[in-house]
């Protein structure tokens, strides 16, 4: 199994600068990983760097709290979109989620996915924040409103992937949802473990890592 193939490449930090996404692209290139998963502000960057390659570009969305307004969320993804990304990562309103406002959750996501269309809509969940109940309720929201897969985590939360939650997660979507994990996957025996458990895709900032140690 080529893990590469699983691997959204990441570079989220705030301190990101241009030369530092051209170099992920770069490393992208080099060990074929499946996209590069950027803030919005460098899609059209990485997309031109990642022309005539079979590397998608992902944008996250409301990143990393999820409290953006909708309106914002929808805005920013038209653009993220536009400029040439293939993938959306959106953060979904945990507040919103927490206090039960589950058709507001709902019809955020249902927004969301009707710019994207037939590319992939991810919603994070930040599981970290959330008790079992809620991340249950979160993923059938998430199919609901038509998304293409749950993801984890940001990163940026208070923990990341963990086999608990993944577990859970896949079967709560029951197959109707693919699987992100992201958040604190760091080795080539964590990411081919959650690869085992069914998820489709794996978020890292230690892609190399992972790839060369395997």
């Amino acid at each position: 199994m080529e893990l590469n193939k699983y691997i959204d490449h990441t570079l989220l930090k705030p301190t990101a600068t241009p030369d530092d996404i051209v170099q992920l692209c770069d490393e992208a290139k080099k060990y074929k990983f499946h996209s590069v998963c950027v803030n919005s502000c460098y899609v059209f960057l990485a997309s031109n760097e990642l022309l005539n390659t079979d590397i998608k570009v992902v944008s996250t969305i409301g990143f990393p709290l999820g409290t953006a307004s909708t309106k914002a969320k929808r805005s920013e993804t038209k653009r993220a979109i536009k400029e040439g990304a293939h993938e959306i990562d959106m953060v979904m309103n945990i507040g919103f989620l927490k206090h039960n406002l589950f058709k507001s959750v709902r019809e955020e996501i249902s927004a969301i996915k009707e710019i994207v269309g037939d590319k992939t809509l991810k919603v994070i969940l930040e599981t970290c924040y959330l008790t079992d109940d809620e991340k249950r309720i979160a993923c059938n929201i998430t199919e609901k409103a038509g998304a293409d897969y749950v993801k984890t985590s940001t990163g940026f939360g208070t923990g990341g992937a963990s086999i608990h939650d993944v577990k859970l997660m896949l079967n709560a979507v029951d197959g109707k949802l693919k699987v992100k994990a992201s958040g604190g996957i760091k080795d080539a025996v964590t990411a081919q473990t959650y690869i085992d458990l069914g998820v489709s895709r794996i978020g890292t900032s230690s892609g190399i890592v992972i790839v060369t140690t395997n």
